[in-house]
């Protein structure tokens, strides 16, 4: 696999942060949409409540074991690219990010609410 493989959720969980302000100013109906939405900030939350907890993400254990790599397996531009994803903070710093982007995610919902439907 490839060393600039980024977790959907991860992926999934960082573009909503930047999207759904966006296209909210945009006019895109999309980002309204109710179980997207949904989805996105349950995403964060559980992050954040896995991280509360201690427990590492079962995504990116088994994205590692997948990939059967050892830190610093990866060549020069992934390397690069792992320092700017993967930062080297302690564990409660991660929990403290966390926990701040889920309040983000509910901030999002009341400065950008979702419709009513749940389509």
């Amino acid at each position: 696999m490839s060393s600039l493989f980024i977790s959907p959720l991860a992926g999934f969980i960082a573009a909503g942060f930047a999207l759904i302000p966006i296209g909210a100013a945009a006019g895109w109906r999309w980002v309204r949409k109710r179980r997207l939405r949904l989805v996105h900030a349950g995403a964060i939350v559980f992050v954040a409540a896995e991280s509360l907890a201690g427990i590492a993400c079962p995504l990116t254990v088994w994205e590692g074991w997948l990939r059967g790599e050892a830190p610093g397996d990866s060549g020069f531009i992934g390397r690069w690219v792992g320092r700017l994803l993967y930062w080297d903070f302690s564990a409660s710093a991660f929990a403290a990010l966390y926990v701040a982007l889920a309040l983000l995610a509910v901030m999002l919902w009341r400065w950008v609410p979702p419709d009513q439907s749940a389509r």
